[in-house]
């Protein structure tokens, strides 16, 4: 297992984490002034900067769903596999306890330790469905821009567009987690379990998906 590589995970993880949740709380602070577009730009340049910056050490997953959908595509060994799902969980869940340190709680519980949780009105059969179909792009995304050998050297922009773009749709409907981790840290920290499942499931399924689709039909 590559050390440097977990701990290019946790820290791209974490940056994830503490700046989805911040931008959030920031939204209520400042009275809604970021919306919904600046949510989904504060997430998808994270994931931007981040990958660019650890994708050469670790690939740049900082997501189970896409590490598991890699495994099933057989881009990573099961050894790894588990050391990247268990360190991303950690700085997911280091990023929820830091940011309560760094935002007024009143804030936070305001939005719930940012924390995805589906819309009004939106049943969990609805949000898995949006969860599948919005993690099936990212991942796709992850596949054809940085782990296809003919990927273009940009990965790492396309795939936050493809976060941002994920959230625009999928914020009011499910949250627009995508990714276990993201919906984790900020749940155990105190925004509830609710729907626990449903984060990990959705995302993986449309994980596994998507990198066995583009591996089997699309791959040379």
């Amino acid at each position: 297992m590559n050390r440097k590589a977990l701990i290019a995970e946790f820290i791209g993880t974490f940056a994830l984490i503490f700046v989805g949740v911040g931008a959030i709380a920031a939204n209520h602070i400042t009275g809604g002034s970021l919306g919904l577009v600046g949510i989904a730009m504060a997430h998808g340049l994270t994931i931007a900067v981040m990958i660019s910056a650890v994708g050469a050490i670790s690939g740049g997953h900082l997501n189970p769903a896409v590490t598991i959908g890699l495994f099933f595509a057989k881009k990573i060994n099961a050894l790894n596999a588990i050391g990247y799902v268990l360190v991303q969980c950690l700085g997911g869940i280091a990023a929820a306890f830091l940011i309560k340190l760094a935002v007024p709680a009143d804030a936070l519980s305001a939005v719930n330790m940012g924390t995805p949780s589906l819309g009004a009105g939106i049943s969990e059969g609805m949000g898995l469905i949006t969860e599948i179909v919005l993690t099936f792009f990212l991942v796709f995304v992850v596949y054809g821009t940085a782990v296809d050998k003919r990927a273009p050297k940009v990965g790492g922009l396309f795939i936050g567009l493809t976060v941002a773009l994920d959230i625009l749709m999928g914020g009011p409907i499910s949250g627009g987690a995508m990714n276990p981790a993201r919906h984790l840290g900020p749940a155990l920290l105190g925004g509830g379990l609710d729907n626990l499942w449903l984060y990990w499931l959705g995302p993986i399924a449309g994980g596994i998906i998507a990198a066995v689709t583009y591996q089997k039909f699309l791959e040379e």
